[in-house]
């Protein structure tokens, strides 16, 4: 088994064609096409139909896909276990988008590790595109994110729903003059472009999430914010949400391995986080860690 084989090929169905898969992968698009041929020579059959915008599944490719995807977890999951501290049990992965860091995974590694402390824990941050791909590789094993993908392999569960609320500084201008576009998603802006049409363009634009709050308090600016993040602040008077503005739901979801080396991990993992979900929704939570 060639497991730069493997992931080449998971590569190339998560960018849909070889050039992207290159670029997934940090090699050549050569290198790409030579391991896909020596995959299907080894496995005497073809696994894609290229064309000039995408490369798609044949049949066989089709059938390969699971099999791909539970060599790589395996590996993964061998790696896991290998690299498993002195002195703990069991390793668990796990990522989330930056927002769903603060006021709740942070708060949620506590209740963890109370309950599983045998169980070291290694927790990222990113973009949901590199979380889901880490969760395609079976290199995470739970991702909490906003847009889930649906595949095969994958359990999704919906964990709670933020409310997305326009708020703004105190002293704030009008909001033609302050508003930051903060980026929450497709879906997002196609509603928010809906209700402000005639919204002049931002001049500023950051796609950092709850990060976005530390700029909009510090620029004495106005942007969309899920509610139990600037809770807080507005109670402690430094932000006030704009009376009248649409207001959009944003359900947050955990996506978790259909199949885990220690399913007990697992269900103490998911139990804690749908505690802390519920926390967070009914703004149960400390106030934010950082200001």
């Amino acid at each position: 088994m060639d497991l730069a084989e493997i992931r080449t090929f998971l590569a190339v169905l998560e960018g849909g064609s070889f050039v992207a898969a290159a670029r997934l992968s940090n090699v050549t698009q050569s290198t790409v096409s030579a391991r896909i041929k020596s995959l299907e020579t080894r496995l005497g059959v073809r696994l894609f139909i290229r064309t000039k915008a995408r490369c798609d599944l044949t049949p066989a490719g089709s059938q390969f896909y699971r099999y791909a995807r539970s060599l790589a977890r395996v590996w993964e999951e061998a790696k896991h276990q290998v690299a498993i501290p002195e002195g703990f049990t069991d390793t668990l992965i796990v990522g989330g988008q930056y927002s769903m860091w603060n006021r709740l995974l942070l708060q949620w590694v506590g209740m963890f590790r109370a309950a599983q402390p045998n169980v070291a824990l290694r927790c990222e941050v990113g973009m949901p595109q590199r979380l889901l791909r880490e969760m395609r590789e079976g290199v995470m094993d739970i991702a909490v994110v906003y847009q889930p993908e649906y595949r095969p392999g994958f359990e999704v569960e919906e964990l709670f729903e933020d409310e997305l609320i326009l708020v703004a500084a105190m002293t704030a201008s009008p909001l033609e003059e302050s508003y930051v576009h903060i980026d929450w998603g497709p879906d997002f802006r196609e509603k928010h472009a809906a209700a402000f049409p005639n919204l002049p363009p931002p001049a500023v634009t950051l796609d950092l999430g709850a990060l976005g709050v530390n700029y909009v308090l510090g620029a004495d600016a106005s942007a969309y914010f899920p509610r139990r993040i600037v809770a807080p602040f507005i109670s402690a008077g430094r932000l006030h949400e704009i009376e009248g503005a649409p207001r959009y739901g944003y359900p947050a979801y955990a996506v978790y391995q259909e199949e885990f080396a220690a399913p007990i991990v697992m269900a103490v993992a998911l139990d804690t986080l749908r505690e802390t979900a519920h926390k967070a929704a009914n703004d149960e939570l400390p106030p934010p860690f950082w200001r």
